[in-house]
């Protein structure tokens, strides 16, 4: 089977597309303010994406599972299921460390954001001049803000969910196609099962001539059958050698 038709390299070629972009999500989250609207729409959306390509690695790593019964069924080595399992370990440290980073960095907001209601505790003649960021304008224009930020969430993750959807309609076709090939297989031992023992059956009712067709013939008449049989060994061999 060819890359182009093998449902592994289907699958992959999707998640690896998935990985690509949570990267690139990762990296504006890397570069955008800490405590920000926008960081906390990017990390809900990286924390989704994680969520949904670690699902689809574990699914494919199950795939591999079944596959690694007979490799020879499926057309693959050793070091082919090697390669495949080394690229799914491969996949979970990176969604793993995008995942763990994040729950890092969400701490740290966590922790910003408890020292800022502090500050907002504290008298007005005590409290800093950043708290003129905390006006009523800017947390209107904030709430509106997160509002859009939600919608679009909400949009991305339909998207997903439509994507996710459609990997595991894919990995259960893969999954009916195994089965039905195992009955296909299962049906093939049970017909050379019954021709077997159809064999096997003849055979005996053969053996049983003979040894009656011997009984019957006595010693002298064994002696007789074999050297008639040995002449027309040796009839056959000159016929078949020497002409």
């Amino acid at each position: 089977m060819s890359k182009a038709q093998d449902p592994f390299y289907i699958v992959k070629e999707e998640i690896q597309d998935s990985i690509d972009k949570l990267q690139s999500s990762f990296h504006q989250w890397e570069r955008v303010p800490g405590g920000t609207g926008e960081q906390v729409h990017l990390t809900k959306e990286l924390l989704a994406n994680c969520e949904s390509i670690a699902w689809k690695v574990d699914e494919l790593a199950k795939a591999i599972s079944v596959a690694a019964r007979d490799p020879s069924w499926y057309g693959i080595n050793e070091v082919e299921l090697e390669n495949r399992r080394r690229w799914t370990s491969n996949a979970r440290l990176q969604v793993a460390d995008v995942k763990r980073t994040i729950g890092a960095g969400k701490e740290n907001d966590n922790s910003a954001s408890m020292i800022r209601r502090e500050l907002m505790r504290l008298p007005n003649s005590q409290q800093p001049d950043i708290s003129d960021h905390y006006s009523a304008k800017n947390n209107d224009d904030f709430v509106a803000s997160e509002s859009d930020r939600q919608m679009l969430l909400l949009k991305q993750q339909d998207e997903e969910l439509d994507e996710l959807s459609t990997s595991v309609k894919r990995i259960g076709g893969v999954g009916l196609t195994i089965h039905e090939e195992l009955l296909a297989q299962e049906k093939i031992l049970d017909e050379l099962g019954t021709e077997m023992d159809s064999t096997k059956n003849r055979l005996d009712f053969v053996q049983k001539k003979m040894g009656m067709v011997m009984k019957k013939a006595g010693s002298k008449g064994q002696i007789m059958i074999i050297i008639f049989l040995l002449v027309l060994f040796i009839i056959l061999f000159i016929l078949v050698f020497f002409t």
